[in-house]
């Protein structure tokens, strides 16, 4: 009986381990992997080519922002809202699903692997926030699961499916060594909303800007940033790649001319104070101090 099934991808083994498990138990199965400048989906382009499965990339920014502003479960640690943005992630997967005419969405959790996330409460809660109840297959949990609907009908052999469960990697490590899966990253994160300095930087932009502007949400992950006394954001180049995306943002952009330094990006100047001390802060950041002392600098809008 054929069955076909769409499988949430990261990269990660877990994520890789449940698409060869899905096709051991009778499944044809293509990958779903989803990016946000929060995450992006290399590591899933990489697996998928590697596991010769198709892959569709989502675009996942405009739900992420939603989730941002209000998630329902509340933040994890830091700023990642875990729950709803997998079980968004699995109802995005779950339209594709629908549009194709496929049976399931599957992912990589394991029943207890992470304390919060994916406990028995937190599995059941991401399924009914889903809308997918009983599409939703688990195949490295399964065992440990009510039955879904594909394996109740025979188009999954159930008795092929797995009954992993807590925080230990033996079974999964000994799992890839049998399908010759060796290209897969620790288990460590790889979401920026789950670092804390991140999370800092998010909440001043909300605060503030907001979120409703794509770009500057975009512009989370570079530069240093400094919040100034009359409200005016920095955003501060790293380095000459960073230096060169600022320098063509709508904004005000600052530069010492003739100095190596950073440029520095601007995007609601609010006060000419402000703009001077954008200017020193980098001043302040330039080699060869001195020189950049006597440099002139240049402030420019792009509009």
């Amino acid at each position: 009986m054929n069955c076909t099934g769409l499988s949430l991808l990261s990269g990660g083994l877990d994520s890789q381990l449940a698409i060869r498990v899905l096709e051991r138990a009778g499944a044809t199965v293509e990958a779903i992997a989803f990016e946000t400048p929060f995450f992006g989906s290399e590591r899933a382009v990489a697996a998928a080519k590697a596991l010769g499965v198709k892959l569709h990339v989502i675009d996942f920014l405009a739900d992420e922002i939603e989730l941002l502003e209000n998630p329902p479960h509340g933040f994890g640690g830091a700023m990642n809202p875990c729950i709803d943005c997998h079980a968004r992630m699995i109802r995005r997967a779950g339209e594709l699903m629908a549009r194709l005419g496929y049976d399931f969405v599957a992912t990589g959790e394991v029943r207890g692997q992470r304390p919060m996330s994916q406990n028995a409460q937190s599995l059941l809660a991401v399924e009914k926030a889903s809308g997918l109840k009983g599409r939703l297959v688990r195949p490295l949990s399964a065992k440990l699961l009510e039955p879904t609907i594909p394996e109740q009908e025979g188009k999954l052999d159930r008795a092929k499916l797995l009954d992993i469960s807590g925080r230990a990697r033996d079974r999964q490590i000994a799992l890839a060594a049998a399908f010759g899966i060796t290209d897969y990253p620790s288990p460590a994160g790889g979401c920026k909303l789950t670092e804390a300095a991140f999370g800092r930087k998010l909440r001043d932009l909300m605060a503030h800007e907001g979120l409703k502007d794509r770009a500057l949400v975009e512009l989370l992950t570079v530069g240093r940033r400094f919040r100034l006394p009359d409200g005016s954001s920095v955003i501060l180049g790293r380095d000459a790649n960073e230096n060169a995306r600022l320098a063509q943002m709508p904004g005000t952009v600052v530069a010492a001319e003739g100095v190596p330094g950073p440029t520095a990006f601007v995007p609601d100047l609010k006060s000419e104070a402000d703009l001077e001390r954008a200017r020193g802060i980098v001043r302040a950041w330039s080699r060869g101090t001195a020189d950049a002392d006597r440099a002139p600098f240049k402030a420019y809008q792009i509009v």
